[in-house]
Parts: C-alpha cells; structure tokens; sequence
C-alpha cells in the first residue's frame, strides 16, 4: 500500500501543525505533572502568566486578557489569594478597584513552573543535534520577531499576551514561507 504524502503548501502545513500540534498533547502529562505540585490548573497558570509583581491589574482587563467573564476571573484569583500566589490591592485614588498582583511566591512559583514547562521531553532529547538544530531553526521562523530575538519567551513577555487572548492585526503574523 502506498502512502499518499501531502503536495500543496495548505496540505504541508496541516500536516506539519498536526504533528506539532499531537506533540505537544502527547507531552501534556509532564506540564500537568509540574502544576500538579503547586496545585495548580492550567488556567492557573495562564493567569499567572498576566500577572506581574509590582504593576498590579484590575478585575475587568485580568477577565479581557483570560477571555473570561468578571465572575470567572473573580474564582481564579481566589484561588490564586488563597495558594498565596497573588494578592489584591487599593489604590489611594479609588479604593472601590482592586489592583491584582503577583506576591513573591507567586513569582518564584510562576518562575519554577516556566523552567519546568521549557525543559525538553525524553522525545526531543533522542533526537540527533542536526535534527533539533533544524527544528530549532524552522520553529523560530514561527516566531514574530520580538519573541525570536527573546531569550526567555514567556510570561511577562509579548507571548503570554497572546497567549491571553489578544489577536495580532492582520499582516503582523509570521513570516510567510518561500512557495511550494
């Protein structure tokens, strides 16, 4: 039996996100493994990845960001409050609003899970250097340009801004590739 392999450019990339795509779903027990020791859930996580230490957010931009509603966002930073993971602040000006910030053990645990989440699965680590250089190249072409050029992509970085919700604006996306 001969096994068709995809010709146009639409047909390549669907196969390529595909497997991207089942890889990252395959490998998804080792993230879940590093949350499950600060108690978290994923959506936890990504509301730490909005959260910073010293600027704090209101309730309405933290529900825009999660693309939750106010009540949603209300839970998840009780639970957040009550790991000791954030906080909520007044301000002078309007102590009706509440800032929402990081406290330093939401940071240091934000930090650990980052560390933990970038650390490369046991499939990666088989592969032949030539091979993850090229991996390595080929994905970074994936990346808008202030990410690429980025270290430590991540949270508090551009990424986890999209990452929350936020769309690009049309012709921002990647580079486009060469035609097939």
């Amino acid at each position: 039996m001969t096994v068709r392999r995809p010709s146009g450019r639409r047909a390549l990339a669907a196969q390529a996100w595909r497997r991207l795509f089942d890889f990252f779903i395959s490998t998804r027990h080792e993230r879940d493994t590093t949350l499950e020791r600060f108690r978290l859930t994923p959506n936890d996580s990504k509301a730490l990845s909005t959260l910073d230490q010293n600027e704090g957010k209101p309730m309405k931009a933290l529900a825009d960001a999660w693309g939750s509603d106010a009540s949603n966002a209300t839970w998840v930073v009780d639970r957040l409050e009550r790991l000791g993971l954030a906080e909520r602040r007044t301000i002078a000006s309007d102590r009706r609003v509440k800032l929402v910030v990081l406290t330093s053990r939401g940071l240091a645990a934000r930090d650990e899970i980052m560390r933990a989440f970038r650390e490369p699965p046991a499939a990666m680590l088989a592969l032949d250097p030539r091979d993850l250089r090229v991996l390595s190249e080929i994905l970074g072409k994936l990346l808008p340009d202030a990410i690429r050029h980025e270290p430590s992509s991540g949270y508090g970085s551009p990424m986890a801004t999209r990452r929350s919700g936020r769309r690009r604006s049309a012709g921002k996306g990647p580079r486009s590739a060469s035609k097939s």
